[in-house]
């Protein structure tokens, strides 16, 4: 096994009282192979917080594990060292092996004391209520903030970002903002909108309030959808494209793989007609404005000149 593709973590893993395992929070991580007195030593660092919460059942376990990112996901502990990769930086989205990891990520009640099976959850109750402890959720993904406090970035509602979210320095995620697993920012972003699982965002974008854009789990198919930098997606936009450099999606206009589109700086046919194509034909071309005329109501797509939106960079510093 290439070193160069190994992951290695150590922290505490939570288990349930039938012996599920909840969580590993890895606050120790690393690529390559971890020198030998250093794991020693972090292993007695993090080894004294094993202990028991009778009031949610669960037992919490030191936990050290090495994988190979090219791999299939082989645990539960597996999966959250992963998801740490892309939440410390250490990979970027769609660069390691996530096949199966669903299987491994058991459906977890989240609470403001920690994780918790959900049967537990149900039958101690009136303990939990006694503590002040309660459920905030139940999902398989816990939020990127209760494992990561990604430097350098802002976030307004920390239930809208899910553990395995890559954020880079300088993104500012908004309160309606979401950011899935395996997806996330390649430098500093304004995101207002969704990025979905298997999305990237490059430097300098700006994902507009509503916006939505397609991935692999939201009806985006096999094509990775990808924005480039200094591009801008319009409030309540979409696309199942990939949006290229300095290229701009007007507001409230959704643009999917086989939308008709209009080359608006093309050549008039004997009839006055301008060439249209399949959106997919400039998936990931720079340069480009989407816009729906709004005499005719279609799509037209005209070529940009120059650099595209610019942050603000007192919010992104």
């Amino acid at each position: 096994m290439s070193t160069a593709r190994t992951v290695w973590g150590i922290g505490l893993s939570t288990i349930a009282s039938d012996g599920t395992v909840l969580d590993a929070w890895y606050p120790e991580l690393g690529l390559g192979t971890q020198e030998a007195d250093d794991a020693a030593a972090a292993a007695a660092t993090w080894g004294a917080f094993a202990d028991e919460d009778e009031r949610r059942g669960v037992t919490i376990a030191f936990v050290q594990l090495s994988i190979d990112l090219d791999a299939p996901v082989a645990s539960t502990a597996d999966a959250y060292l992963r998801l740490h990769a892309l939440s410390r930086l250490v990979v970027r989205p769609n660069e390691l092996n996530l096949d199966g990891i669903f299987a491994h990520l058991p459906n977890v009640a989240w609470t403001n004391a920690g994780p918790m099976h959900p049967a537990d959850a149900a039958r101690l109750r009136p303990l939990l209520q006694r503590h002040g402890i309660q459920v905030q959720g139940l999902d398989k993904f816990p939020r990127l903030t209760d494992y990561v406090q990604p430097e350098g970035v802002r976030i307004a509602d920390a239930s809208r970002v899910r553990l395995g979210a890559h954020l880079s320095p300088g993104t500012t995620v908004m309160h309606e903002g979401f950011v899935n697993f395996n997806a996330g920012t390649l430098g500093p972003a304004m995101v207002e909108g969704r990025i979905s699982q298997g999305v990237v965002v490059g430097a300098n974008s700006d994902i507009g309030a509503g916006a939505s854009i397609m991935g692999t789990l939201s009806g985006g198919g096999s094509h990775r959808v990808s924005i480039g930098e200094r591009a801008l997606l319009g409030a309540n936009a979409g696309i199942g494209i990939s949006l290229g450099d300095d290229s701009v999606v007007e507001a409230g206009l959704y643009v999917t793989a086989g939308s008709k589109v209009v080359l608006g700086d093309g050549p008039v046919d004997a009839d006055g007609r301008k060439p249209s194509v399949k959106a997919a034909e400039l998936s990931g071309r720079p340069g480009i404005l989407f816009w729906r005329n709004s005499l005719t109501g279609a799509i037209e797509a005209k070529a940009r000149a120059g650099h595209g939106v610019t942050l603000n960079e007192a919010l992104h510093a």
